[in-house]
């Protein structure tokens, strides 16, 4: 257990500190109890778990870290824990069926991975990491029976997930049960005053108060932030859909990911991932819309995001996607072709077709799910990716189509 005495230190903020912290949460509960805290001057144990179920960290999950590193940076205690316990249990958030169950030695190499990724973002000087296995593998069964007491099946069945599982007959696991609970006891074990996560954390991390109530603990306030969009823009950051920006990707692979998302995501990525102030960001909106470039903004963006995993090289990687694009290897008497289009734009599926490349819309959409087209040599992963009018566009389809398009 954390002693109840915590050192007390000056970690108020000002007006814009707390903006920025706030910025791009989903939900704050209860809202008017975290405020006061916050202002305070008590040092908050801010907690997040991340249940080592696969090898690789994305941007993703920095959603999640930045805010823990906010609070780090603003003097708070930031309790990263390796869910090596949970994780054989299996999170039932936001799936329709039973995890597989990984084994212990598929965890271990899982959580060694972690460690290493997440200092790319946390100070390790001031990152208290913990495994939950330090406590729960010395629960005495009476006490696992006073923590099953703390919530009901019928609550249980409340959650959306189990729910709609129950009502289409899709079996349930008891040990799912568990797992909300195991994740509350965490809380009560660390002393939590804040503990971060997803909008699909809310359920786990509502039971984390009941527990800590149940145990007699103060009940900790939830701050939960939005799944964030993969480079589809469409389905959330996953390495099994192939729309993901990973921490251990090489600063040009980095720059180009992020290159590659649509004008309309950037700003969704600028208001989740970046660091800059609102004033800021409001500032480039305005330029946009009057007539900059969204590719010279999301220069900004993308040289910000790989500052931050590659110090001091983001403004190299800008320089080196410049020059592969404007004086790149490419084939000789590449041919050229002008597009009419109605509007100051158009979807590049729709341009693939009008220019022969390929014979449908739909083979566009399935060929960019795949990974398979390149603007400018970078792969586009949104079916709703748009070319611009005026600009000339390299364009690769497999390893044997390439054109150049310009939209007139």
């Amino acid at each position: 257990m954390i002693p109840e005495n915590r050192h007390i230190i000056d970690v108020r903020m000002n007006k814009n500190d707390l903006e920025i912290l706030i910025r791009g949460s989903e939900e704050i509960i209860p809202e008017d109890s975290f405020l006061e805290k916050i202002k305070g001057k008590k040092k908050l144990r801010i907690k997040a778990g991340f249940d080592p179920t696969s090898p690789d960290l994305h941007l993703g999950h920095t959603v999640l870290l930045n805010k823990m590193k906010l609070f780090q940076d603003f003097g708070h205690e930031v309790v990263f824990l390796i869910g090596d316990f949970t994780g054989l249990v299996g999170d039932p958030s936001g799936v329709n069926e039973t995890r597989p169950v990984l084994t212990e030695d598929q965890l271990k190499e899982n959580a060694n991975t972690y460690k290493s990724q997440v200092f790319k973002i946390l100070d390790p000087k001031k990152t208290e990491v913990r495994f939950n296995s330090e406590w729960m593998n010395k629960v005495h069964p009476s006490e696992f029976i006073k923590l099953l007491s703390s919530y009901t099946v019928a609550r249980m069945l409340e959650r959306d997930d189990f729910a709609k599982r129950y009502k289409s007959q899709q079996p349930i696991s008891i040990h799912e049960f568990l797992y909300p609970l195991l994740q509350g006891y965490d809380s009560v074990e660390l002393r939590t005053d804040v503990e971060l996560g997803g909008t699909d954390q809310k359920f786990n991390l509502l039971v984390g108060r009941e527990v800590q109530k149940h145990y007699g603990v103060d009940q900790q306030a939830i701050f939960t932030v939005p799944l964030l969009e993969g480079l589809d823009g469409v389905r959330k950051m996953s390495k099994s859909l192939n729309n993901y920006v990973a921490l251990e990707d090489e600063p040009d692979e980095m720059f180009g990911k992020i290159m590659s998302i649509s004008d309309e995501l950037m700003w969704r990525y600028f208001s989740l991932l970046s660091f800059k102030p609102s004033e800021e960001i409001e500032k480039l909106k305005k330029t946009q819309n009057e007539g900059q470039n969204p590719r010279d903004i999301k220069f900004i963006l993308a040289e910000e995001i790989v500052d931050r995993f590659h110090a001091g090289l983001g403004k190299k990687a800008k320089e080196n996607f410049i020059e592969r694009f404007q004086k790149g290897n490419t084939p000789e008497n590449i041919e050229n072709k002008r597009i009419d289009v109605e509007g100051d734009a158009e979807f590049l599926t729709r341009v693939l077709k009008d220019s022969g490349m390929l014979k449908s819309t739909s083979e566009a959409m399935r060929l960019i799910q795949q990974g398979a087209i390149k603007v400018n040599g970078e792969k586009v992963l949104d079916n709703k990716f748009e070319l611009k009018k005026g600009e000339e566009s390299l364009i690769q389809v497999g390893k044997k189509k390439i054109a150049k398009i310009i939209l007139i």
